[in-house]
């Protein structure tokens, strides 16, 4: 039987584009949401993975939510995404405790709440596949995204621990740090403002959901088993770390 994977905010953009792949390598593939309705409702609608709606950012809810899943599929969840995440952007000295919070939470603390629930049947079973979607201004850093930079980078060091706390029981954790990739919120900025980024990068143009969604399927693959607490930078050459 095929493995079965868990894309975490997996409705729409990058977490939309890994689950498509997934699902065309073969994989049993079920995502979560969380607040957007009418994307959760347009992905269902055009495509046959199962949609499951929770908070990440509830430990709890995640325990019953990965049990559902599991119960639905009769199957454990072998492949894990964590991909869900928000912003709040604000300069620190205007920031209030609730945008940092929220965003440590639902960025840092989400990947915790998640693998915590899914390690131990995956230690048992001697494999399992965790990649963590951080991001470049958790290498970089970003002017009003302290909160954000901050806990996608502590992701990283998430990733680097648990990799090696796994690797002698065929699990393998790794990250990716997306650039800028042509989302729906990247192509609504501002057209100059859009224009001022893309000129940034070397490459010339944003990154295509689909190009990160080739990584994650390289990361997950049977024969990846060599790479293990890995960050691969998706950027276009914009940051060299």
């Amino acid at each position: 039987m095929a493995r079965l994977a868990l894309i975490t905010g997996g409705t729409r953009g990058i977490g939309a584009a890994i689950a498509q792949r997934l699902d065309a390598d073969g994989l049993r593939v079920a995502v979560t949401y969380h607040g957007n309705e009418v994307a959760a409702q347009d992905f269902a609608a055009h495509h046959s993975i199962p949609v499951y709606k929770w908070d990440v950012i509830d430990f709890d809810a995640c325990r019953n939510g990965i049990e559902r899943v599991e119960a639905d599929f009769a199957q454990p969840i072998d492949v894990l995404i964590n991909n869900a995440g928000i912003t709040r952007d604000a300069m620190l000295h205007k920031m209030s405790v609730d945008q940092w919070r929220e965003v440590v939470d639902d960025d840092l603390g989400a990947c915790f709440n998640m693998c915590r629930n899914l390690i131990h049947g995956m230690r048992e079973r001697g494999w399992g596949r965790i990649v963590n979607i951080s991001s470049i201004n958790a290498l970089k850093g970003q002017l009003g995204q302290t909160n954000y930079a901050a806990a996608k980078a502590g992701v990283i060091g998430f990733t680097k621990s648990l990799a090696l706390e796994s690797a002698r029981k065929g699990i393998t954790v790794n990250a990716i740090a997306p650039g800028y990739i042509a989302t729906d919120m990247v192509q609504a900025m501002d057209p100059q403002v859009l224009a001022g980024i893309v000129a940034q990068i070397p490459v010339g143009r944003l990154g295509a959901p689909e190009e990160v969604a080739h990584a994650v399927s390289f990361l997950v693959d049977e024969r990846a088993a060599f790479v293990t607490g890995a960050t691969l930078s998706l950027n276009g050459g914009q940051y060299l770390s």
